[in-house]
């Protein structure tokens, strides 16, 4: 049987859960490049009613339909092109010497996180507070909600750029990585981070899965999905699977401004590795930039 504090899933967590709205959490004045960000997804897309207009055009053209939406389908895409073009920020960064290598350094720990077979954000935590969640909660001392997560190389719609930008993201959420800043996107909000305001924790993590076990995580220990107060199998629920622990790498990103966002990978190494990246970036000098 594994022992200490262990986490379990749940769906419906208790009143102890606290949840983090990342966007909200960023209360810093929004930099140049967020507010030519946020200007770019507020312009209006015009290639939606260009199409639109055309098909109607070929529906009333009866027998000539067909031409006219060839003949106009350039036209369209002339339209579409340009709403890109209107909506695109360019940012090009000039990255050398020491900051580069650090910057190449980071690009390459997320890349590593592409080979975990298991990754996730933490949307919620809570303390098991009774026997009674202790018991039908596998014996777990924390009871956790996430969300399947990736490591990517995509930032912001939106966003041209010169360089790969390395992301975590889960659901809405994205953090993307630039060379001078974080930026967090939930959905169509985004703000952004200086990395002197970044604080960067790596921590091990005792997981019970219910569900598959990835492959390439640690089995560290057991326990019954229902437990009594002593730890063995509960007798009164049938079925009462022997569950596996897990031993999980969890990243952790805070800010004094509130911002904190917690990654499990099932392979401890790959989150210490981007913690190290991201730690050694903090301690560089922005690079310059050339919008």
């Amino acid at each position: 049987m594994g022992h200490g504090m262990v986490s379990y899933r749940t769906t419906a967590p208790g009143r102890d859960v606290v949840m983090h709205d990342a966007v909200s959490l960023v209360p810093a004045q929004p930099s140049d490049i967020v507010q030519q960000l946020q200007r770019a997804a507020a312009r209006r897309a015009y290639w939606p009613f260009a199409l639109a207009a055309l098909l109607v055009a070929g529906l009333v053209t009866g027998r000539f339909g067909l031409v006219v939406v060839a003949v106009g389908l350039p036209f369209v895409l002339w339209v579409a092109l340009r709403d890109r073009a209107a909506r695109a920020v360019v940012v090009m960064y000039d990255v050398t010497d020491e900051a580069a290598r650090r910057f190449d350094h980071l690009v390459g720990s997320i890349a590593g996180l592409q080979h975990a077979h298991g990754f996730w954000l933490i949307t919620a935590s809570g303390a098991v507070i009774d026997a009674y969640q202790f018991k039908v909660n596998a014996g777990a001392s924390t009871l956790l909600r996430r969300l399947n997560a990736a490591a990517q190389f995509a930032g912001p719609r939106m966003l041209v750029t010169n360089l790969a930008v390395p992301t975590l993201t889960a659901g809405s959420l994205s953090v993307h990585f630039l060379p001078d800043r974080v930026l967090v996107q939930d959905g169509r909000h985004i703000a952004d981070l200086a990395y002197q305001h970044l604080q960067v924790a790596v921590e091990p993590s005792r997981f019970i899965e219910e569900g598959p076990v990835p492959r390439d995580g640690t089995v560290v220990g057991s326990t019954w999905r229902y437990v009594n107060v002593k730890g063995g199998p509960d007798r009164r629920f049938k079925n009462n699977a022997l569950l596996p622990i897990l031993l999980y790498g969890r990243l952790i990103l805070r800010s004094h401004c509130g911002l904190h966002l917690a990654w499990d990978a099932s392979q401890p190494p790959l989150v210490h590795a981007v913690a190290t990246a991201l730690q050694h970036l903090i301690a560089t000098h922005p690079p310059v930039i050339h919008p």
